[in-house]
């Protein structure tokens, strides 16, 4: 009689970065963790994963310690604070450090799982939105147990069949997806700590407005366009949101990358969000010479570009501080 191998336990250290990283500094941390595990995933702008399963045998060290390892060398090499969450699977782990304190490590053991979600709020879930948490909330789901102890048929009527199975997942911890190193695609990316926690939906505009214009000239000025943009935000408590948007068409016109960008932070209803720093990412960069631009039969629209060339001639006679938006200008 032949007994089936167990798979072998993962080992995931999601870590939290306190520190505002240039995207050449974050290269730098994601260089001195794949010497611990070539096992290293990016998770922008301020976090990183790492499998550390085959790592351990190598350093004969326990996951926890592993885990104070890579710490340590952030704060050695760096100088850079984190907090951990380990676990054994992404989910699980990214879950985990959220829930830590700055410096700490949350360790969810095998077995531990169901015992450390159930007390906890619906919305820590990844991927649980505005509506869902509201679906959820009219009837009585507040936690991550009372959806599991939920029946499946009732969970769908609620959701729907793909939404309910994806939940259900969650909620039981479930998360195959491996840690992978992805070459990553060609971007471009401006980002802007504020002084304090900023409440002002007015002054959000204003940093996300001047980002878009950055990456505009940028972008400009290697001979480049975007395909896509995305906005993320980070709060206050850590904790980040993200949207992405394609553009009509490849473009380096600075009206063109703010109105995409002001719309990704439209949709995001901040509101009264305490927000502490914006990130503007071009992304699907091409040469400008290889991209089409749609034919346009606005005259504004061939004056604006007119402006814009005649701005960036400016800026690299007189500095980049020549000619600035009206909508930035002090």
């Amino acid at each position: 009689m032949t007994t089936k191998p167990t798979a072998r336990q993962r080992h995931i250290a999601h870590l939290h970065l306190h520190a505002a990283l240039s995207e050449a500094q974050y290269a730098d941390v994601i260089e001195l963790m794949s010497g611990v595990t070539p096992h290293v995933q990016a998770v922008p702008p301020d976090a990183v994963q790492l499998d550390l399963t085959s790592a351990l045998r190598y350093f004969d060290l326990s996951p926890y310690d592993a885990v104070q390892l890579v710490k340590m060398r952030l704060k050695g090499f760096y100088g850079i604070d984190s907090s951990a969450g380990l676990a054994g699977n992404r989910m699980l782990a990214a879950m985990a450090a959220d829930a830590s304190a700055p410096g700490d490590t949350t360790w969810i053991r095998d077995g531990q799982a169901a015992d450390w979600l159930h007390p906890r709020p619906v919305t820590a879930l990844p991927g649980i939105g505005r509506a869902t948490a509201e679906t959820l909330n009219r009837y009585g789901l507040h936690t991550i147990g009372q959806v599991v102890d939920l029946p499946g048929g009732t969970l769908q009527r609620l959701l729907g069949a793909g939404p309910a199975r994806l939940l259900t997942e969650r909620a039981r911890g479930q998360d195959p997806r491996p840690v992978t190193l992805a070459e990553p695609a060609a971007h471009m990316v401006a980002d802007l700590v504020l002084e304090r926690d900023c409440l002002d939906p007015a002054q959000h505009h204003r940093a996300v407005l001047g980002l878009a214009d950055q990456i505009g000239q940028r972008l400009r000025g290697e001979g480049q366009v975007a395909n896509r943009l995305t906005l993320t935000v980070r709060y206050a408590d850590r904790s980040s949101t993200a949207r992405t948007r394609g553009l009509t068409e490849p473009t380096a016109h600075s009206p063109a990358l703010a109105g995409a960008a002001l719309g990704l932070l439209a949709s995001l209803g901040l509101q009264r969000a305490r927000v502490r720093a914006f990130t503007v990412r071009a992304e699907g960069l091409l040469p400008a010479r290889s991209a089409y631009r749609q034919l346009s039969l606005d005259p504004g629209d061939v004056r604006a570009r007119a402006a814009e060339a005649a701005a960036d001639r400016a800026r690299r006679r007189f500095g980049p501080e020549a000619v600035r938006p009206a909508a930035l200008a002090d």
